[in-house]
């Protein structure tokens, strides 16, 4: 891989992120106002962009398993089969969700808002590199 094609890549990578995060800023969706509405059933407005995000998801997961989406270099993207495990799904996702309601953002937002000024949430990404630090040393434990 060129050095020049790392660079594009990077560059264009940084670009997503910043349209990204202003995306995120604008629709409301790094308001923790709005993230409280969802968790409480008062509005359709996160709802309707995490199934928005979904559907972009999917369609690209899609295109990608068919080849039509490749890599900058033009090689095929392969994406490795996980074992399903509905426990470990649970699990997760209740940990992840918890911590998304008690905070009042997930990892997106958390970069967006921190970029938009509001320093007290840097206490939440460093409780969250806290937190991905001390999966990384338990995980050989865990039930997997």
């Amino acid at each position: 891989m060129s050095k020049s094609l790392t660079l594009r890549g990077a560059m264009f990578y940084l670009s997503l992120g910043v349209v990204f995060g202003v995306t995120m800023l604008k629709s409301g969706a790094a308001s923790w106002f709005r993230i409280y509405e969802m968790f409480t059933f008062g509005s359709f407005h996160m709802y309707g962009i995490i199934g928005s995000a979904l559907a972009v998801g999917a369609l690209g997961m899609l295109l990608i398993r068919r080849g039509v989406l490749t890599g900058f270099d033009g090689s095929r993207i392969t994406i490795p089969t996980k074992t399903r495990s509905l426990w470990r799904y649970l699990l997760g996702g209740t940990i992840f969700g918890l911590g998304w309601a008690i905070v009042g953002a997930c990892p997106g937002p958390v970069y967006v808002l921190i970029g938009a000024g509001f320093t007290p949430v840097l206490l939440v990404l460093a409780s969250a590199l806290l937190g991905t630090f001390a999966y990384g040393l338990l995980r050989p434990y865990l039930p997997h």
